[in-house]
């Protein structure tokens, strides 16, 4: 295997965001530990996506997923890059022809965080009192357990969403826990939000490396750095997500967690208006975890009515 060196290096893709380069880095740094080599021989390589360029508009009336990925696909297909880094949570549930994932980082801390200069928790909200977000899931989240609230759009990477807040746009917010600690951002106040009161996004907090079918070098490199687990738990939450077929209009949420041979999954969907939801848990063994997650959404259809899903 012919290694990548500072006169030929690896090239990672990625959007441009804080976020986004941080967790292209920690990729490039687990590379360069996993070969003992120098970090230049990788080349970080940023790329503008349309949910970059457009950030006036509802994610949902761009198209949803796909938003964030489809111009550094198209790199990655022409070979201008050699793999990609993506966020799970925003991944489509298949990838174009000639691509794939199949490398996951060990998962980070999976929670929402709650933002406020003005409170600890969704408890310490007053009546009327605003929350910004664009996740519908979110969104309906929040409205089912405190209907009392109001909404407003919130778009933005994370330092955005931070100074909207501080500029009084909104009294609260939600962000991911993982973002918040890859960028090193203890000094915002945040508080981890427990899987119990709000579950979160699927696969939120993994980092996913795509690349070409049959790029045996960028396969047995990756290889190096794939975690397990997260690769088994990502095999539920995805095959859930894939199967219940919910389009970016409809609230999912899912969070797997393994113990020893076994593995929990718990599964949510609301209705986009957050008057109802559907929960359930079921466990089951690892070596079935994509039966499960496909076994859930099963489950999750037959329990919800037509009006939980919005087709796009």
């Amino acid at each position: 295997m012919e290694l990548p060196s500072p006169s030929k290096p690896l090239r990672i893709g990625t959007r441009g965001s804080p976020l986004a380069v941080a967790q292209a880095t920690e990729t490039r740094d687990r590379l360069a530990d996993a070969f003992e080599l120098p970090k230049q021989a990788f080349e970080i390589v940023k790329i503008s996506t349309r949910g970059d360029l457009i950030i006036d508009r509802p994610l949902k009336d761009l198209g949803g997923k796909g938003l964030f990925t489809k111009e550094i696909e198209h790199e990655l297909l022409i070979g201008g890059i050699d793999i990609a880094v993506h966020s799970m949570k925003d991944m489509p549930t298949s990838q174009p022809n000639g691509l794939l994932i199949d490398t996951f980082l060990a998962q980070a801390d999976f929670r929402d965080a709650f933002v406020s200069f003005q409170g600890s928790s969704i408890k310490d909200l007053k009546r009327d009192q605003k929350v910004g977000t664009s996740s519908i899931r979110r969104k309906a989240q929040l409205i089912f357990c405190r209907p009392d609230l109001r909404t407003v759009e919130f778009r933005g990477n994370v330092q955005t969403r931070i100074e909207k807040l501080k500029n009084g746009i909104a009294n609260a917010t939600f962000l991911a826990m993982a973002g918040l600690d890859r960028l090193g951002l203890s000094q915002v106040p945040a508080g981890a939000i427990e899987p119990e009161e709000m579950l979160p996004a699927i696969a939120q907090g993994v980092i996913g490396v795509e690349r070409r079918v049959g790029d045996y070098l960028a396969a047995e490199l990756l290889e190096a750095i794939h975690d397990r687990a997260t690769g088994i738990r990502l095999a539920c939450e995805r095959a859930y997500l894939a199967e219940l077929d919910g389009s970016c209009q409809t609230p999912i949420a899912g969070l797997a967690v393994i113990t020893g041979n076994s593995i929990l999954f718990r599964a949510q969907i609301l209705r986009i208006d957050g008057s109802d939801s559907v929960f359930e848990t079921e466990v089951a063994n690892t070596e079935d975890a994509e039966l499960l997650g496909k076994d859930m959404a099963r489950r999750l259809r037959l329990l919800a009515t037509d009006d939980f899903f919005v087709w796009n």
